[in-house]
């Protein structure tokens, strides 16, 4: 296999540490990411990274005991890239001073002015007349005093060493987050560093193609393998990989929960049959589904029984599969990160997710996940990569709970009916003015209250529903989609019209944050 230089990302737990993997990922470097408790200095020596990065985190370094990188990290040689918490623990352990919050905390927009911008990292800032550059800060704690050596090269109003470096150790900081798309420069200072470092670039997706088949040879050997597909981007890639990898050796397994759109399992089973010459089990378990969430209305006890009942589900199609010994998902990066932090650190639990967190011991499959790296436009890259139609890579995110979690309250085979025809009639909508690829994501949530309206001189008592379509590059941040009055209009009016059940629409202009994109 392919040994390439090395980019050690040193996770503090941020929430956007796997942002700065995507931008060095677009940039053609390879680079792995791993919690602060596991680098010690044996890692160090094995992994021999070409450079390093330290994330940002939501600790204070002037808490005894805060996350801190072994102190060989500072003694290798190489490149470091401090970041907002990777900053001030540079410059704690480096010799300056860190002082906890009392008034001066910056989040969200700010702009960093160059108090010197000639040296090679700001190559490409300050240039489009403004003498400032927009970037994100997120931080309480600030850098008082820089560490000897180091030097100031921009500045904000509330971080007064917004950027600093020391030259001759190739060591520099940061008080916001380039990774994010708030920093709309960022990346030119991602380029900067990297080049500093020496990297060649030689990290692409066909080499992580190539990579990931010969990784998912060596785990499976001769075993069998179920994946759970789901005919979404993400599973309908794993399953292409895997294919590729292992090829009669996988069975995919459909699972029909009762929780999918419109003519949804007829197109999907019959697209991988068909297209892909798959082998496909079509398990329709509709009434063992919506049985066990009948009545419920908590989101988090919804997607746990679903999440149960999927292994369930997949266990019994693995009894009759003899020799199968893995289970493969298409598990992405946000899945992992907002359920539980990746790399093991002190980052929050969002919500969890139906497939992440490994599988019961009884169940007897040990997991393959071989896209659980990658970010959903990553996965659509390597989708092409593997020769698959653009009407699978173009197709927005479905989740695996289904419309369990566009229905918020008790779930009921009407509700789900009425939804699954109000969303057809969206989406039609959507691709009918040819915004379907300008949006990452839409769907109709149905909500759980009735509202009184009038139709043909009669009284009605319907159910009300929100329209959502957002923007995204990563699935980490979200914007909602800037669709004319004139388009809402026309869509509600068809969903009232030609969906019985329905007399309301209601739009969602939610960003995401401090909403998710899904409702549940």
């Amino acid at each position: 296999m392919t040994q390439h230089d090395r980019l050690l990302i040193i996770d503090f737990g941020s929430q956007v540490t796997q942002l700065i993997a995507r931008r060095l990922r677009e940039l053609d470097v390879f680079c792995e990411i791993h919690p602060y408790q596991n680098v010690t200095d044996a890692f160090l020596d094995a992994f021999a990274p070409k450079a390093i990065i330290f994330s940002g985190g939501p600790d204070s370094v002037t808490r005894a005991g805060s996350p801190r990188p072994p102190k060989k990290a500072y003694e290798l040689g190489v490149p470091i890239l401090g970041i907002c918490y990777g900053q001030q623990v540079m410059m704690q352990d480096l010799g300056g001073k860190v002082e906890a919050r009392h008034g001066s905390a910056e989040f969200g927009r700010a702009y960093v002015t160059p108090s010197d911008d000639r040296i090679d990292l700001l190559a490409g800032w300050f240039l489009d007349g403004t003498g400032r550059e927009q970037v994100w800060m997120s931080h309480g704690d600030h850098v008082s005093e820089i560490a000897p050596g180091f030097e100031v090269y921009a500045t904000s109003p509330g971080a007064p060493f917004a950027i600093t470096a020391d030259l001759n150790r190739r060591f520099y900081a940061v008080q916001f987050h380039p990774e994010v798309h708030h920093t709309p420069n960022g990346r030119t200072l991602y380029e900067n560093f990297i080049r500093d470092a020496g990297f060649t670039g030689d990290w692409t997706m066909g080499a992580y193609r190539e990579e990931a088949i010969q990784k998912i040879r060596d785990q499976v050997g001769d075993a069998k393998v179920i994946c759970a597909l789901s005919g979404g981007v993400d599973s309908s890639v794993a399953a292409a990989l895997l294919h590729e990898a292992i090829g009669d050796q996988l069975t995919c397994v459909f699972v029909d929960h009762g929780l999918l759109r419109l003519n949804e399992a007829e197109e999907v089973v019959g697209m991988f049959r068909d297209h892909m010459n798959l082998r496909v089990i079509h398990a329709q378990e509709q009434d063992l589904f919506l049985g066990e969430l009948e009545g419920v209305s908590d989101p988090e006890t919804k997607r746990k029984i679903i999440g149960k009942l999927f292994i369930d589900v997949f266990q019994k199609y693995a009894d009759d599969i003899e020799g199968a010994r893995f289970l493969a998902q298409g598990t992405l990066y946000p899945d992992v990160i907002e359920s539980v932090s990746f790399s093991g650190g002190p980052s929050v639990t969002i919500k969890s997710h139906h497939n992440v967190g490994g599988l019961p011991e009884k169940m007897g499959l040990k997991l393959v996940e071989p896209l659980r790296e990658l970010f959903k436009d990553e996965v659509r890259v390597l989708g092409r990569e593997l020769g698959l139609p653009a009407s699978f890579i173009g197709r927005h995110p479905f989740p695996g709970p289904g419309l369990a979690i566009r229905c918020p309250g008790e779930i009921t085979r009407e509700k789900l009916d009425i939804l699954r025809k109000a969303d057809a009639v969206y989406i039609d909508q959507i691709r009918k003015h040819g915004l379907y690829d300008e949006i990452w994501q839409a769907f109709v949530a149905i909500l759980p209250v009735r509202t009184v309206g009038v139709m043909g001189d009669g009284r009605t008592y319907d159910y009300a529903c929100a329209l959502r379509a957002v923007t995204s590059v990563d699935g980490m941040t979200a914007d909602y989609y800037p669709f004319s009055h004139d388009f809402l209009g026309e869509t509600a009016t068809r969903i009232i019209n030609e969906v019985k059940g329905i007399n309301r629409c209601t739009y969602d202009i939610t960003s995401k944050p401090p909403g998710t994109i899904e409702w549940e």
